[in-house]
């Protein structure tokens, strides 16, 4: 009878045993989930905000725009050509600085690049890029966007660690054997690892490292649509690239 007791209690225990570890589990799952979805607000608000201030450039040079025919045609009329030359190229400069560059099909695949883009010109980094979007992608704009504004945040911080003549990032997007592909390579001082996994180098207020939840939140998105990512890290350059299989018609 004893012998059924004991073996009753540790079936019970068994029992619990598992019912705990999958609560506990599903809590960190839950927690991470919300610090990867706080995250990931953070971020896009960052994007938007710098999409808004691109859009507030251009709105103003094309407001301004009237003013300059008006300045040019006084100084034509007067015979300063030398005036409108310098003119000119002040406002090509101006031009250059909110000039949509990248066009890849894809409007808010645009929109973020360019955005991310600017950022990394102003920090003088060097650029390779190409890009074009295919059509039939599974995932959506806004996780298309999430891809591709972690990745380029990451290279444009990896970058804007180094002294500026190390600095460069290429950056390629297209199609490869039916399957969107996109790669980034960047300048890269010291990267760190845990457990095969590479931390943030951004700043913790605990002793444990972070995590690079950008990092996290790209996995998820490329393995919901059974895709491949890899990245490897030698000789100063981190790289990242990634496929996603492309619906076909």
């Amino acid at each position: 009878m004893k012998i059924f007791v004991i073996i009753g209690a540790i079936l019970l225990l068994a029992v619990i045993g598992t019912v705990v570890f999958f609560v506990i589990r599903r809590a960190l799952w839950n927690m991470v989930d919300k610090r990867i979805e706080r995250f990931q607000s953070e971020l896009i608000e960052k994007q938007v905000r710098e999409i808004q201030n691109m859009y507030r450039q251009i709105r103003g040079w094309r407001h301004d725009y009237r003013n300059h025919i008006q300045n040019m045609k006084i100084w034509l009329g007067k015979g300063e050509l030398d005036k409108i030359s310098g003119y000119l190229e002040q406002l090509a400069d101006d031009l250059d600085n909110v000039d949509t560059v990248i066009k890849t099909g894809n409007v808010m695949a645009d929109a973020i690049l360019n955005s991310k883009l600017n950022t990394a010109a102003k920090l003088n980094i060097r650029l390779n890029v190409k890009a074009n979007v295919p059509e039939g992608l599974p995932m959506s704009d806004v996780e298309l966007c999430s891809v591709l504004g972690n990745m380029l945040d990451n290279a444009v911080e990896a970058c804007a660690s180094l002294p500026e003549e190390e600095r460069f990032m290429r950056v390629y997007i297209g199609k490869l054997k039916g399957q969107l592909y996109l790669s980034v390579q960047n300048a890269a001082g010291e990267v760190r690892k845990e457990r095969g996994a590479y931390l943030s180098t951004k700043e913790s207020d605990s002793a444990e490292p972070l995590h690079g939840y950008g990092l996290f939140r790209i996995d998820r998105v490329v393995k919901k649509y059974g895709g491949y990512v890899n990245r490897q890290n030698e000789d100063g350059v981190f790289a990242t690239e990634l496929m996603i299989p492309v619906k076909t018609a």
